[in-house]
């Protein structure tokens, strides 16, 4: 018999990392990243492109930091590659550990009336190393999943069936799973996961977690999310 945490229909629960517990990088650290790597200042979308297009394999652990960077987004040649990677790998890294107060403090609340949380991030090796030390993590969180270290980056089916079997398989009907992204809730719902499309409406993240006690006013942001069995 799995015992519920008091106050919730729910006996685990999953989340993303960014976009639900940390923020998105602001316009001006994707200012510094691209200046670092030599892109003139007034090409950061180009290099947000660039970013993006080599970043699965670098989420999924298939190559390494080193290959990532050299894979042409490095114009500058003022420095060797070799003197900068540290640079790239601290900058890029800092860029994805910045969290919500909000959202932790729910989370809080939350592990206080004995919810079983896990974490389920797209995340290269540097950044789940980063995101593991964290304090909150360590006392937040009953197991983290990054898809580097599975070799499996969201929305793959394998993902979530890591999720669940780092929460102790639980009941797929009784598990909650927070994104921010509709792609990966639809996914994680073919296993027959429920899902919260989380947009920023704390509100709405607050009514489905266990709490010991009535929660505090909580800001409210974005659109209108949305459970989905």
């Amino acid at each position: 018999m799995t015992l519920r945490p008091p106050g919730s229909t729910f006996d685990a629960f999953v989340f993303d990392y960014n976009g639900v517990i940390g923020v998105q990088p602001p316009a001006e650290a994707w200012d510094r990243l691209a200046q670092l790597a030599g892109w003139p200042a007034d090409r950061t979308p180009q290099f947000q492109q660039a970013f993006w297009a080599r970043r699965n394999g670098y989420d999924a652990g298939v190559i390494t930091s080193a290959q990532f960077w050299s894979s042409g987004l490095v114009l500058r040649t003022d420095r060797t590659f070799g003197d900068l990677l540290p640079e790239l790998i601290s900058a890029d890294t800092a860029m994805w550990t910045e969290v919500d107060p909000a959202v932790i403090h729910l989370l809080r609340a939350a592990h206080r009336a004995g919810a079983l949380l896990t974490l389920l991030s797209n995340a290269p090796h540097t950044v789940a190393d980063a995101i593991d030390v964290t304090e909150w993590s360590c006392s937040l969180m009953s197991r983290t999943v990054y898809s580097a270290r599975i070799g499996l980056n969201k929305p793959h089916r394998g993902a979530y069936e890591a999720a669940l079997a780092a929460a102790g398989w639980p009941d797929p009907a009784r598990t909650l799973f927070v994104d921010d992204r509709s792609e990966n809730c639809a996914a994680a719902a073919q296993l027959g996961m429920q899902t919260l499309h989380y947009t920023g409406k704390l509100g709405e993240l607050a009514h489905h977690l266990p709490q010991l006690h009535p929660a505090p006013a909580v800001r409210e942001a974005g659109a209108a999310s949305s459970v989905a069995a």
